[in-house]
């Protein structure tokens, strides 16, 4: 509910899910049902090979994607996938996210990535997979670390966020909308804009690692 409070989704738009590790069972939103008319007991269980647990209904259709990442990033305890407007506005794009301001450096190491181009093998054949392995393979081509980049932008498609539980992954959902936001506009005013690194490596680090002073 709170992808539809932070104006992250429209209609049946997006998903959310959440995983217990000790289980090893995902709890995901069921496919195309409204969010206005969800209850607690509409949630889907599966299992991390994607066999259903609870299947009174059937599980968000991008669950194989959640899976793939689930089983990549061992960190992850949610993940949250919007059509929010300007963040899947740079995955149309199909270009990676510009770290060009300190509230993107607060909760994102670099750039945010947006993946390559799928095959017609990909496209035609286990799509929704195909699309966790294309985010996994762009992660493990440029060494990112999961944990300090927690989102993605799929080229064409959209964004996917993630984090320790599900309402962090909703809030670096909603971070990422509000810096692709704020970069379209930058970028309009100035198209050959540069950032300071030592700024960015700054703001990033006072929240994050062992030298966070940041907060209570």
């Amino acid at each position: 509910m709170a992808l539809v409070k932070q104006g992250l989704v429209l209609f049946t738009w997006g998903n959310v899910s959440g995983i217990d590790r000790e289980s090893g069972l995902v709890a995901i939103k069921p496919s195309g049902v409204p969010y206005e008319s969800l209850r607690a007991d509409d949630i889907v269980v599966v299992g991390l090979d994607g066999t259903p647990v609870d299947s009174r209904l059937k599980p968000s259709s991008d669950t194989p994607t959640h899976l793939e990442i689930y089983r990549a990033f061992p960190e992850t305890g949610g993940v949250v996938h919007t059509h929010s407007t300007y963040a899947t506005a740079w995955a149309q794009a199909g270009c990676d996210l510009p770290n060009i301001g300190t509230t993107h450096a607060d909760y994102f190491a670099g750039n945010i990535p947006c993946t390559r181009d799928m095959t017609e093998a990909e496209v035609n054949g286990d799509y929704e997979q195909a699309t966790g392995a294309v985010i996994v393979e762009r992660f493990r081509l440029d060494r990112l670390n999961p944990v300090h980049t927690p989102g993605v932008l799929v080229r064409n498609h959209g964004p996917f966020a993630w984090g320790k539980s599900p309402g962090e992954a909703v809030h670096h959902a909603a971070v990422m909308e509000q810096v692709a936001h704020m970069a379209c506009i930058a970028r309009s005013l100035n198209p050959s804009l540069t950032m300071n690194e030592l700024l960015a490596q700054k703001h990033f680090r006072r929240k994050h690692g062992p030298d966070a002073y940041y907060g209570q």
